[in-house]
């Protein structure tokens, strides 16, 4: 069974908001106390934590499909939706967050950096939030928006120092078994290294991680062998170590034309030119062995590399490989920029944004764009007069209806408020009434308006009293 997958697409849903309720107050002797509807809760987010326990994508290669939980509906007496619990999806050091699109979204490295995948819909305004002087009883609330739902693709790199490459069976796993205290699988067949193996190896005062990447063939940055599935683990490597079989017992192979060959494959992978390199010819403790690595290590200098002779059956020359890949690993840390903490930009909006786009499709539709205007979209219900009604009135307070004439739109034209798959369409009125105004002024309620006759007698006699003419009639003697 798989026990390691570093390459997952991942289908994560953020929880939707709660919708807002429309209440009105009640008690005894006291039926209209006015609007209490409370908001709803906000949905849960899906969150992406780096947690070095973590190894391998696995589980959620088994388990694609992630949900957060939905934010609860507001209630009565002014009572708000409880919101929706965070998703924390942990993943390995190393892991690269990609949409469809192969653009990446975040690069998660280091214990603890967090990815939101998907953000939480929010809640829903209740009919007490959207009390005004002017709408005294709201008979509508706001719906809770949807939560942000995406496919996106998993990519775990390895974070490792050293990169140990060569061709299968060339003695990758034997030497991280003997530099460090990891435990890889190793046989005398080709591919006995299915994933890639990391050990920690100490050299003096410096340590550092040394990765065993499976074996590389010709046609490996194509999708031959198991290359194209494990090269994306070397690109975080400091330095690479060609790990040369110098007692092969293939007739059509030899230590420099594997050279060749892997260096082209790196070559077609790209990102690895500034990278320094290493050759380690091992199996020198095999007679054969070490005469070949005698007759070639002079071309290999020659070309520019540094050569260790090692074996890790013997335990040959593994201090010395081990020493100058920790120099080498020293010296790019202290050349690596030291990492400032993150600055928050603040980039406000001009003052005249108005925050949306009016556009002329070629059927004649007029579609509206913007954040604002969507997201009210969405939380209108569109089944309640009063409702839509408001939304009209936030549209034109926008500017919507004046971009709307500026464009050319006339009365009876389709206009559509948001994306071309999941658009609001409707035809076109100036002030558009939409029948809320059969309810009176939009947001009242004629209920809250109940005549009061003690309250009428208090503003005639006081309407009586202050006016002069009055007394001038009372007091006049003719």
């Amino acid at each position: 069974m798989t026990t390691f997958v570093d390459r997952v697409e991942l289908h994560a849903a953020a929880g939707n908001g709660g919708h807002g309720v429309a209440s009105v107050h009640r008690e005894k002797f006291k039926p209209l106390g006015g609007p209490d509807g409370g908001n709803g809760g906000r949905g849960g987010d899906v969150i992406l934590v780096v947690e070095q326990s973590v190894t391998t994508l696995l589980d959620y290669h088994h388990h694609p499909h992630r949900k957060a939980t939905n934010g609860q509906p507001g209630a009565g007496d002014n009572r708000s939706g409880k919101d929706g619990q965070d998703l924390v999806l942990p993943v390995p050091d190393g892991t690269v967050v990609l949409d469809k699109a192969g653009n990446v979204l975040a690069d998660l490295v280091g214990q603890g950096t967090t990815f939101v995948a998907g953000q939480g819909g929010r809640g829903g305004l209740g009919n007490a939030a959207l009390a005004s002087a002017r709408r005294k009883a709201p008979g509508f609330a706001l719906l809770g928006e949807p939560g942000e739902s995406r496919d996106i693709v998993l990519e775990l790199k390895t974070v490792a120092d050293v990169a140990l490459v060569g061709y299968p069976s060339a003695g990758k796993s034997s030497l991280i078994s003997v530099l460090s205290a990891a435990k890889p699988k190793i046989a005398d067949y080709p591919f006995t290294t299915l994933v890639p193996n990391l050990g920690v190896v100490t050299a003096g005062s410096t340590v550092y991680t040394i990765a065993d990447v499976p074996g590389l063939i010709p046609g490996a940055s194509q999708g031959k062998g198991l290359g194209l599935e494990f090269l994306r683990h070397v690109e975080r490597c400091s330095v690479l170590v060609h790990v040369l079989d110098t007692a092969t017992l293939e007739s059509d192979r030899d230590p420099l034309s594997d050279l060749d060959m892997i260096e082209e494959e790196l070559r077609l992978y790209g990102g690895l030119e500034d990278r320094p390199r290493i050759v380690a010819l091992n199996k020198v403790d095999i007679p054969d062995g070490q005469d070949l690595a005698d007759m070639i290590r002079p071309d290999l200098e020659e070309r520019g590399y540094r050569v260790f002779e090692v074996s890790a059956i013997a335990h040959k020359g593994l201090n010395d490989l081990s020493y100058a890949l920790a120099g080498i690993i020293a010296e790019a840390r202290a050349t690596k920029p030291k990492e400032e903490s993150t600055r928050i930009v603040i980039r406000p909006k001009a003052v005249d944004d108005a925050g949306f786009t009016v556009t002329v499709e070629e059927d004649g539709i007029y579609r509206v764009r913007g954040e604002k205007p969507e997201r009210w979209i969405r939380q209108t219900d569109f089944n309640n007069d009063e409702a839509v009604g408001y939304l009209a009135d936030r549209l034109n307070r926008l500017g919507v209806e004046d971009e709307l004439r500026k464009a050319g739109a006339q009365a009876g034209d389709g206009v559509a408020i948001g994306p071309e798959d999941n658009a609001v369409v409707f035809d076109w009125e100036p002030t558009m009434a939409a029948g809320a105004e059969m309810l009176g002024r939009r947001g009242e309620d004629h209920r809250m308006e109940a005549p009061r006759p003690a309250a009428q007698r208090r503003r005639e006699r006081e309407s009586e009293r202050d006016d002069p003419q009055r007394e001038y009639d009372e007091f006049d003697p003719f």
